[in-house]
């Protein structure tokens, strides 16, 4: 429960896949959905030419980077806004290599390297559509408002009866009817109907080509606005969609742990945390902080661990110079625990580790694991649960 951890969690990026909207949209214009004219621009001169070829009165500017709530905020350049509606392109000087903060950004914000520069077009009336996995109904879910152009959270919390949905049984696939009834719901008629009820159908088959676990547009037909979620299971057969994937923005330490399958997620605390499982990860966390101390990161090993992968754990950890103590928390069903303990002391031997260490094994090979802590020479303090782990971690921190 990451609410127990309060303001001490840090703004970070997320491991989990995240295009740059203009690629959403590449994808999207590839399968037959209907998507505005653009082009993306690195460059202030290239942003002037991309202006010229789309040759309309009226361009969009939006800045490309991750983070939602773009249209909101404010530049380090002074302009107000991610997202413009404009006749001079020459806006983007003000955009292009400058910092743009949201409320889901670190405080400086970050860095816009690319703008999309789009043909713009009046829009009599927004719509929104998602389609997304929902735990609930075990499968893909529709969800549609003919209210868009805002937060749909909001729509939901003061129109609820404005928010459609139309589960979808992933073996049979969405039926003509369902598609035709949400076209109606959100107030297609006409020749109109049948066109948005045939760009729901593509949209759907590009969710399932994809391995996506949501697509949304916001206006519905002519996408303005896109965003995808892909599921990271689907890497392996997704690979061309995966080699798109902007890590300009995660932080580096990030994508060094993902280089050995670590996922690490940075924290502000000096108690470091190097566990296997992302529940007990977290479980971990919660307790160091409920005992008074604060962790520094989360850290999940996963399952398929090696003696190198621990190795370079503990080179993630002990580069963060706020790290104090360092608390190992395995409980490890298919996890060798010998093989943890050999990562750890040749990880401490070799790092010359200067902080104090606390260790909790439990599982397979735990016998021959203890054995090799304890003939290693090193001084690690044992714990006997998790507890108990937690409590002398941040009692090593409490002695400075």
């Amino acid at each position: 429960n990451w609410l127990n951890l309060g303001d001490h969690i840090q703004l970070t990026s997320r491991r989990w896949l995240r295009l740059q909207e203009y690629l959403s949209k590449k994808l999207m214009s590839n399968n037959g959905v209907r998507v505005q004219k653009f082009f993306v621009a690195d460059t202030v001169n290239e942003a002037l030419e991309a202006a010229k070829r789309l040759n309309a009165k009226e361009i969009v500017l939006k800045a490309q980077i991750l983070a939602g709530g773009r249209g909101k905020r404010v530049f380090n350049s002074g302009l107000k806004g991610g997202v413009h509606l404009t006749k001079d392109p020459k806006l983007a000087k003000q955009m292009i290599g400058y910092n743009l903060a949201t409320k889901q950004t670190p405080k400086e914000g970050v860095k816009v390297n690319k703008v999309m520069v789009a043909e713009a077009f009046d829009i009599s009336r927004e719509t929104y559509l998602a389609i997304l996995m929902d735990r609930s109904c075990n499968g893909p879910v529709l969800v549609g408002s003919p209210q868009g152009a805002v937060d749909v959270e909001e729509v939901a919390a003061s129109n609820p009866e404005l928010i459609f949905k139309e589960q979808i049984d992933i073996f049979e696939g969405i039926k003509d009817s369902q598609a035709q009834r949400m076209a109606e719901n959100l107030g297609f008629v006409g020749p109109l109907k049948s066109q948005a009820a045939d760009q729901l159908t593509k949209l759907y088959n590009l969710f399932l080509k994809i391995g996506a676990t949501q697509v949304e547009v916001n206006p519905f037909v002519v996408c303005f606005d896109a965003k995808i979620n892909f599921d990271d299971n689907a890497e392996f057969r997704q690979k061309d969609i995966f080699a798109m994937d902007d890590k300009s923005e995660n932080e580096p330490i990030e994508n060094e742990a993902a280089k050995y399958d670590l996922k690490y997620i940075g924290l502000d605390g000096n108690i470091a945390c190097f566990v296997k499982g992302a529940g007990l990860a977290m479980a971990t966390c919660d307790i160091i902080f409920l005992n008074g101390g604060k962790p520094a990161n989360f850290l999940d090993l996963g399952g398929g661990v090696k003696e190198a992968q621990v190795y370079q754990a503990f080179t993630l950890l002990t580069a963060n110079p706020k790290v104090e103590a360092i608390l190992v928390n395995i409980f490890g069903s298919i996890v060798n625990c010998a093989i943890i303990a050999n990562g750890i002391t040749k990880a401490c031997w070799e790092l010359e580790l200067k902080v104090p260490l606390v260790v909790r094994l439990e599982g397979t090979n735990i016998q021959e694991a203890q054995k090799i802590l304890n003939n290693s020479g090193l001084p690690i303090t044992s714990a006997i649960d998790l507890e108990d782990a937690a409590k002398k971690a941040v009692a090593t921190v409490a002695k400075k």
